[in-house]
């Protein structure tokens, strides 16, 4: 018969499997990420070799026509006027950057 000391001091405190798969499962995965980063590196290598040394230039156009060309500084030919936000000036912006 069992006696009360004999149950108590059996493990039956997590795991007791003598064969584990946590060893071979993160080898697994270690060596799977490590396969796949290779793989990205030479994909991207392979990428960066097709691109050419240098862009052609776009030719600069006084076409005032097309959105991003108009865009213009909004304070040109105005007086300072107040602002009364938490906007930096430049002295601010100089200062953080």
């Amino acid at each position: 018969m069992l006696t009360a000391t004999q149950v108590l001091a059996q493990n039956n405190f997590g795991d007791t499997r003598t064969g584990g798969l946590a060893g071979p499962m993160g080898l697994f995965l270690i060596l799977l990420l490590a396969t796949a980063t290779i793989l990205l590196i030479r994909n991207m290598n392979a990428r960066l070799r097709r691109l050419p040394d240098r862009f052609p230039q776009e030719p600069q156009s006084t076409d005032h026509t097309r959105a991003d060309a108009a865009v213009g500084d909004p304070t040109d030919g105005m007086e300072k006027q107040d602002s009364s936000s938490n906007a930096p000036d430049g002295r601010q912006q100089h200062r953080n950057g």
